[in-house]
């Protein structure tokens, strides 16, 4: 189930630990709060979980552990802390699928963390989360911009080479003239 860039809010419904034959879900780039639910341990079948972009805080659940089949983990970009559970296929996900939680701590990051599963230097408050939300808004505005200047002149493209706009003809040929007479008056002169 893809719902990712749908604008959802609030904490990830509990109920969606009982799809136990889902294979792939998208929460990713909403603005979803609370916890990881501990009931997606039931969803044993799934093997792609992308919470990225969020605002997810508190643990992973060691429960996650049990998902065996999971081969893809994105957590990115959230605002969760604590020790990163190790074992079965937690073991292969790359710093890629923990990069900004700033308080999470344990491998693969190299982050270490103090018997209490805490960072052992926890960092000042920032707003890493905030800023990194705002940096995309501008990639994603940037890309919006140059595609709709490509789309534009190639329709502006298409319109002037098949058919002159009478209207547009009116104009250049009106401003033109006035150029004309404006250099006759000049030279006259």
């Amino acid at each position: 189930m893809d719902f990712s860039s749908n604008r959802f809010h609030g904490e990830i419904p509990e109920v969606l630990g009982n799809f136990k034959s889902l294979k792939v879900l998208n929460l990713s780039h909403n603005s979803l709060t609370g916890n990881i639910p501990v009931s997606f341990e039931n969803m044993t079948a799934l093997e792609s979980l992308d919470l990225s972009f969020n605002k997810l805080d508190g643990r992973i659940p060691e429960q996650l552990l049990s998902v065996t089949a999971l081969a893809l983990l994105n957590l990115s970009y959230n605002r969760l802390w604590g020790r990163i559970p190790r074992g079965n296929q937690f073991n292969t996900f790359e710093n890629d699928s923990y990069i900004g939680n700033i308080h999470l701590c344990g491998e693969p990051l190299t982050v270490r963390c103090s018997n209490d599963g805490l960072l052992e230097a926890p960092p000042l408050a920032s707003s890493d989360h905030d800023e990194t939300a705002s940096q995309f808004d501008w990639k994603m505005a940037k890309m919006g911009y140059a595609s709709g200047l490509v789309i534009g002149l190639s329709i502006g493209y298409m319109v002037f080479s098949t058919v002159k706009p009478q209207w547009f003809v009116r104009m250049v040929e009106g401003d033109q003239q006035k150029n004309v007479r404006r250099a006759r008056r000049r030279h006259r002169r």
